[in-house]
């Protein structure tokens, strides 16, 4: 079956619909700009939540020397009306495996791209990068304060250690 490629637009990123992969064979996007992300409405729109997404072996490629970079993601985000549908968010992240792009900018596109689908109450990603050039980089983004009282756990990834 071929990729889902959706145009993106205001009206279909507020709008909650029934999700395209749930319960299909859907292949992975070739890239993270063809891959589309499914919501649900939150079931508990009145309550501060949080939800977390970790994703241990994605994937991309650098966009200088072609070779495979790897990151252990946590994505923590506070529902507002919607929430991301997983199997589509995982369709999401392999949709990176082949894209070239610098650790920078995958962490903080994926953050942007959640963001514009499901409009979090708050927003944060970790991407624990593992080293490439011998130097481990990890990237942070985050849309601001989260709500009051919001229960924030530890994203429990060690950094880097090396043989040390």
């Amino acid at each position: 079956m071929a990729a889902r490629a959706t145009k993106k637009t205001k009206s279909t990123a507020k709008r909650p619909s029934s999700p395209a992969a749930l319960g299909q064979q859907v292949d992975a996007a070739a890239s993270p700009n063809e891959a589309t992300l499914d919501m649900a409405a939150n079931p508990h729109p009145g309550e501060d939540y949080l939800i977390r997404f970790t994703a241990p072996e994605f994937t991309s490629v650098c966009p200088v020397t072609g070779q495979p970079d790897f990151a252990h993601l946590v994505i923590d985000y506070a529902p507002a009306k919607l929430i991301v549908e997983s199997k589509s968010l995982k369709l999401f992240l392999s949709s990176f495996r082949n894209y070239g792009a610098f650790h920078e900018d995958c962490t903080v596109m994926i953050a942007k791209r959640i963001i514009s689908a499901i409009n979090p109450k708050w927003l944060r990603i970790g991407g624990y990068w593992y080293p490439r050039g011998g130097i481990p980089i990890d990237v942070f983004y985050q849309t601001g304060e989260p709500p009051k009282g919001l229960w924030l756990p530890d994203q429990g990834v060690a950094p880097y250690r090396g043989r040390g």
